[in-house]
């Protein structure tokens, strides 16, 4: 028998690339604490991805068994769904304000509270502060303070001249610039900025005082130095930033009259998903319209890898 245990032990030592019975046992035993993770991540998010991948291909509605459709839920996103195209273009337009505001924003921001001036932890607190608010408690601050009638904001247009100031959420002229307003101030002081805070604190003084010597000017310095330098960081944030802004939803669901509204101003993607799968019991098919948004991240996420060598530098490159 001994001889057969540790021909066993030697083959279990080959799999998980140890030697000894100490490191054998070592690597067992990180395998057993790993093991509540590991069954999480089946559990509660391998399981669920695979089941709406299968769900996707059926006409499900929770209460009776799935029924195989194949692709039609996929045609019908693209080709009878009156809300599927308008979503994504809404989703796409607010990408395109938010993502752009928030990341400058946030560099600038991250830029002033780089300065070493009294009282900067204290400002970097408080313009920390709204990333911690619940997203819904924003949404209802921010209904608010931008009634049309009865907000604070009105009021000061008013007091300075503004007869007829916008209606803000109340109207689907403005409802879903007001909505990316309101995405921007929360996300400005977040951790878009600690990131780009970290990135600046890491850039080398050498350089400055070298640029300096050369006679360069403060533009020259945050384009030729620090932009450069901090490349690696604006590539993380911006691919966080695309991804969140993509899958806008509470916002929009809480800071209008009505979700998504009004007049379907704000009826972002996520938004659609939500009245298909969980109003309308739609499961399959709001199912199939979550994997058509998590396939339009992945290739965004793609053709940002593959565009990042033309203007990311890393320094030990």
């Amino acid at each position: 028998m001994q001889p057969t245990q540790n021909n066993n032990a030697g083959k279990l030592a080959a799999l998980l690339g140890v030697k000894t019975r100490f490191q054998v046992n070592g690597a067992l035993w990180g395998y057993v604490f790993a093991l509540p993770w590991i069954i999480g991540l089946i559990v509660f998010w391998l399981g669920p991805i695979f089941a709406s991948l299968y769900f996707s291909f059926t006409e499900y509605d929770i209460i009776s068994d799935p029924k195989w459709v194949g692709t039609a839920n996929y045609v019908k996103a693209f080709t009878t769904d009156s809300q599927f195209w308008p979503s994504l273009g809404k989703t796409f337009y607010f990408t395109a304000l938010f993502v752009p505001t928030t990341i400058v924003g946030s560099l600038m921001l991250a830029m002033l509270l780089n300065q070493k001036l009294r009282g900067t932890n204290i400002f970097r607190t408080l313009f920390f502060i709204p990333h911690l608010v619940p997203a819904v408690a924003i949404a209802v601050v921010w209904l608010y303070l931008m009634h049309p009638r009865l907000g604070p904001i009105n009021d000061f247009l008013r007091a300075i001249g503004i007869e007829d100031p916008p209606r803000w959420l109340g109207s689907s002229d403005t409802a879903l610039e007001s909505v990316t307003l309101i995405n921007v101030w929360a996300a400005l002081g977040g951790n878009n900025m600690l990131i780009f805070l970290a990135a600046l604190q890491g850039v080398p003084q050498d350089f400055y005082e070298a640029a300096e010597i050369d006679g360069a000017n403060t533009s020259q310095k945050f384009w030729k130095i620090t932009l450069p330098l901090i490349s690696p960081s604006v590539f993380f944030v911006l691919i966080l930033t695309i991804i969140a802004a993509l899958k806008v939803f509470t916002t929009a669901m809480i800071a209008p009259q009505t979700p998504g509204g009004p007049s379907y101003a704000t009826w972002f993607i996520l938004v659609h998903i939500y009245h298909e799968a969980f109003l309308y019991l739609r499961m399959g098919y709001g199912s199939a319209l979550s994997w058509v948004l998590a396939v339009i991240l992945i290739v965004f996420t793609i053709i940002q890898n593959v565009t990042a060598k033309r203007w990311v530098y890393y320094e030990n490159e």
